[in-house]
């Protein structure tokens, strides 16, 4: 059959085309070609001298920076050759070193690959010979239990190559069956030292409660904080600290605080508190460090480290650090903290109080009791907000019998309350009024108790009621 001749003229064209693009090619590349082969004859001859550095640097330069091979591939006019890789041979003592330490499939693909040659094997042996291998599933039951050395008895071969296949089943399958038995009991008591020794990773903790720091009394805390906290479970509690783990042991022997998780390391580095999975934490509780001998300045600063790199990985999480020295507090009001403890200003005040005979400590340990439970903090409908002190009064009486003595401001995350305001304060068309609101939003404080403000004191937007169980209901409880 003739082509006809538009197709003919076509395919001509594209020849040609392919043979100048060659040309081209061979033009561009013929530095590269020459340099290359200057190079061969250098290294191949003796007595012959190799490139210069000038030169070679002057070679690299136009060759776009190419970089030759210690042993390149042979050059043709249709392009180099491709090398054949080579197969790396692996010896048998190799494969049950990889098969025992690294890879857990290849295990499993051992035991499936004898599994199945044994049925087969036993099938072909022991089928229409035998009257207890009627199907090959009477085959893989016998292999099943061979290979594991449980041994029923119910089924067994009869001919040379069946026992054969028997004999080879028996002996792999103790070594198996060690070998497996051996990573899972490995694999268990991995585990318990990791989390003996504090070196687990929380991946899939969510929502849990964690507590940075270690002080003596740390086994009183947790059992209030558990009190205070009925919905909060030891097992979402989370200890980050550098404490010696003898000491976290003696916490974790008691039954009620046997679930806690424990991390050790520094608290203040980053890379530890990804381990406490500090991004998915709900709360934080910041301690007066007392694991080491660290000056009072030293244990605060850590603390304010600690919260602001807390804050920086998590801005949804509730910060509650305690602070010795109150010098400090204006960093941890930077840092964005939504509760701060000063441990030994209180105690100066519990002690100032009691030295005037006028009871406020007793009145104090009264309400803050954990077991008692008088003084606490309780939300109400989103329907008082914008209503009057008075009102709300009314609701908590009529609805629970409490007594309300204040309304606690700002609640939350201090962050997103200030993120809140911002947007608030920018509404007003007013530029002195923009720029008032503005200062008060620099000014907002976290957690702010208004007590006893009167009954034309109007509710406010993330607003709790601060309220008293009366005295009837806390001793029936």
């Amino acid at each position: 059959m003739r082509i006809p001749w538009p197709v003919s003229l076509v395919k001509y064209q594209s020849r040609v085309k392919r043979v100048r693009m060659k040309r081209i090619n061979m033009r561009k590349n013929i530095k590269d070609i020459f340099g290359f082969i200057r190079q061969k004859i250098s290294s191949g001859k003796k007595g012959t001298v190799p490139l210069k550095k000038e030169e070679d640097l002057h070679y690299r330069i136009n060759t776009k920076n190419l970089e030759l091979p210690q042993n390149p591939p042979e050059f043709t006019f249709g392009g180099f050759k491709k090398e054949k890789k080579k197969r790396k041979k692996i010896s048998l003592s190799e494969f049950w070193e990889i098969a025992n330490h690294n890879n857990n499939f290849v295990i499993m693909l051992i035991i499936m690959g004898l599994l199945t040659v044994s049925t087969f094997g036993a099938y072909i042996f022991e089928i229409q010979r035998n009257n207890d291998f009627k199907s090959l599933w009477d085959t893989l039951w016998w292999t099943i239990v061979t290979l594991t050395t449980v041994g029923y008895g119910d089924k067994v071969p009869i001919t040379i190559g069946g026992r054969i296949v028997g004999i080879l089943m028996m002996v792999l399958g103790v070594a198996i069956v060690g070998m497996v038995t051996g990573r899972i009991a490995s694999f268990l008591v991995d585990k318990q030292i990791k989390a003996r020794g504090g070196l687990i990773v929380l991946d899939r903790k969510k929502g849990h409660f964690v507590i940075c720091g270690w002080k003596n009394e740390l086994e009183n805390i947790l059992e209030n904080i558990l009190k205070v906290n009925p919905d909060l479970r030891p097992s979402d509690i989370v200890l980050v600290n550098d404490a010696d783990p003898e000491e976290v042991d003696h916490i974790r022997s008691i039954p009620k605080f046997k679930t806690i998780k424990y991390i050790k390391g520094d608290y203040i580095d980053e890379k530890v508190l990804k381990r406490a999975n500090i991004k998915s934490a709900s709360t934080a509780l910041v301690l007066a460090d007392a694991s080491r001998r660290f000056s009072v300045q030293e244990v605060d600063s850590r603390t304010v480290m600690s919260v602001i790199t807390i804050d920086s990985m998590n801005k949804n999480i509730y910060t509650c650090a305690e602070l010795i020295d109150e010098k400090f507090e204006k960093y941890l009001r930077l840092a964005n903290c939504d509760e701060i403890i000063l441990s030994r200003e209180y105690s100066r005040i519990l002690i100032a109080n009691a030295a005037s005979a006028s009871g406020v400590s007793h009145i104090a340990a009264e309400l803050l009791n954990p077991e008692k439970g008088k003084l606490f903090t309780h939300d109400f409908p989103d329907v008082f907000i914008g209503k009057t002190f008075y009102e709300l009064k009314d609701y908590f009486e009529k609805e629970y019998g409490y007594i309300l003595i204040g309304i606690l401001e700002n609640t939350g995350k201090i962050y997103y309350r200030k993120k809140e305001a911002l947007a608030e304060a920018q509404k007003t068309p007013d530029i002195s009024k923009l720029v008032e609101n503005l200062q008060n939003v620099k000014k907002l404080i976290p957690n702010k108790p208004v007590l006893n403000p009167g009954n034309d004191y109007v509710v406010k937007r993330n607003s709790k009621a601060i309220v008293i169980r009366k005295f009837e209901e806390s001793k029936i409880a």
